[in-house]
């Protein structure tokens, strides 16, 4: 294989397995967030304000993980 192959393959892990990470880190969140909104319901704008901030910073690392696989992908620092 060459460098180009491991290159694409690299940035193809990257994305995915950083979506999956943020797909069940959000969904695990959002559950336990109406897990605790059903329970004490007089919290429930408290707790949705840092939903959302949490949220956003797991997306945030989700991108930036997207970002360092498109600089691979397109100006390849190893050559190639």
């Amino acid at each position: 294989m060459s460098n180009a192959a491991f290159v694409a393959l690299a940035c193809g892990l990257i994305i995915s397995l950083g979506s999956l990470g943020a797909c069940i880190g959000i969904g695990m969140m959002g559950g336990k967030y109406l897990e605790s909104a059903a329970r004490q319901p007089e919290l429930m704008n408290a707790l949705q304000t840092k939903m959302f901030l949490l949220a956003g910073l797991i997306d945030a690392a989700f991108l930036i993980g997207v970002g360092i696989a498109m600089l691979f992908a397109f100006a390849n620092p190893f050559g190639a």
